[in-house]
């Protein structure tokens, strides 16, 4: 989840990356792989990818949580694909 705590609070919606089992070949800047995946809870080897959707927050089920280096490889992936003002 992307959506910082100000946004949840809120809204009705969450902020949400995808993590996916088919990452692009060649990865793009943008992606990047969940080196721990088995700790965050996912069931084969993950990527991020950019491809940022919304969600209600009653739609979502936590499955697990990122380490920290993991999340980390994700927030610049999204520093670099998103602008900022």
């Amino acid at each position: 989840m992307l959506s910082t705590d100000l946004y949840l609070r809120f809204g009705l919606d969450v902020v949400l990356g995808l993590i996916t089992t088919r990452p692009a070949d060649p990865l793009c800047p943008t992606d990047c792989e969940i080196e721990d995946w088995q700790a965050a809870g996912l069931h084969a080897p993950s990527c991020f990818r950019l491809y940022l959707v919304t969600l209600l927050q009653r739609d979502v089920r936590i499955v697990g949580r990122l380490a920290d280096s993991d999340w980390h490889a994700v927030r610049q992936c999204v520093d670099l694909g998103i602008a900022r003002a």
